[in-house]
C-alpha cells in the first residue's frame, strides 16, 4: 500500500539511502534537510524525491514543513528521525553551545517531528516511527558527551511512546548503527579506519547506508505491526546489546 513518508536528513548518507528505499516501496517520499542546498537539489534531481528545508530543532518549523508535506503528498504515515549532527570534543572542553546544538537536533527533533505527526496517527490508527539513534547511544563514547546523551534519549524516547502508540496501531522502533560508510566516516584517515576502528568490528568492514535502509523498510511495513519499543543494533557485530 501507498503511503507518505518523510525522512528527516534525507538527501545525504543514511537518509538518502532510506529515502531511496522508502520510494523503491512504493510511498510518497518527502526528505528534509537542513542546510546543504547542493546536495539536496542534487539528491532531488537523481531521484525525483521532493526536498523540504528546515530546521529539526524549531518546533514551529516543523510544524509548517510537516503541514507542506501532507498538502502536497498527503497524511504522513511514515516518520523516519535520522537528522543528526556531531560536535565532537572532550567534555572539559565542551561549551553550552556545542551540548545545546547537539541535544536540540538529535533528542528535541524528535519531539518536534513526531509531535506534529502523532494526533493525525491516532486519528487515522496506523503509524510508523523509526528513530535512528547509534551504537554510541548504546555504549557510549569519549569526547561525545553530547551526542551519546541524545542518541541514549532517542532509545528511552521510543520505548515510552511505544507504549503511548501500540493500541493505536502505531509502532515506535529504533535503530542503533554502528560505523557506516557515509561521507563522514569516510572522511576519516585510512589510518585511523585501519587501526583504530575496523579491528573492533567482528565483521571486519564498515556497514552500508543501504543496509541501515533495508533495516527501516522492515520495520515501516504494514506486516510490521508486532514490533514496537525495539532498539535494532546494525553494527557488524562491534557491540550486542
Amino acid at each position: 500500500m501507498t503511503r507518505t513518508a518523510i525522512v528527516t536528513g534525507g538527501t545525504r548518507g543514511i537518509g538518502a539511502a532510506i529515502a531511496k528505499a522508502l520510494k523503491e516501496q512504493g510511498h510518497q517520499v518527502a526528505a528534509s534537510y537542513a542546510g546543504n542546498d547542493d546536495a539536496a537539489n542534487a539528491f532531488r534531481q537523481e531521484t525525483g524525491i521532493a526536498v523540504y528545508k528546515w530546521d529539526v530543532g524549531d518546533f514551529e518549523a516543523c510544524a509548517k514543513g510537516i503541514a507542506q508535506i501532507e498538502d502536497d503528498l498527503g497524511p504522513v504515515d511514515i516518520l523516519v528521525n535520522n537528522a543528526g549532527i556531531t560536535r565532537d570534543t572532550m567534555f572539559h572542553k565542551m561549551t553550552l553551545d556545542q551540548w545545546q546544538a547537539v541535544m536540540n537536533t538529535n533528542l528535541n527533533g524528535l519531539f518536534n517531528m513526531t509531535r506534529n505527526v502523532w494526533e493525525g496517527m491516532r486519528e487515522r490508527g496506523f503509524g510508523r516511527i523509526v528513530n535512528i539513534s547509534s551504537i554510541n547511544g548504546q555504549k557510549g563514547q569519549m569526547g561525545q558527551v553530547n551526542y551519546s546523551a541524545a542518541k541514549a534519549g532517542d532509545i528511552g524516547f521510543t520505548k515510552a511512546l511505544a507504549q503511548e502508540g501500540a493500541r493505536k496501531n502505531i509502532t515506535v522502533n529504533a535503530i542503533c548503527p554502528g560505523y557506516i560508510g557515509t561521507e563522514m566516516v569516510l572522511a576519516v584517515p585510512q589510518e585511523v579506519l585501519e587501526k583504530a576502528i575496523l579491528p573492533h568490528i567482528p565483521v571486519g568492514r564498515l556497514g552500508e547506508p543501504e543496509e541501515i535502509a533495508r533495516c527501516v523498510v522492515f520495520l515501516t511495513g504494514d506486516d510490521a505491526g508486532f514490533i514496537t519499543g525495539s532498539t535494532l543494533t546494525a553494527n557488524g557485530g562491534q557491540y550486542m546489546a
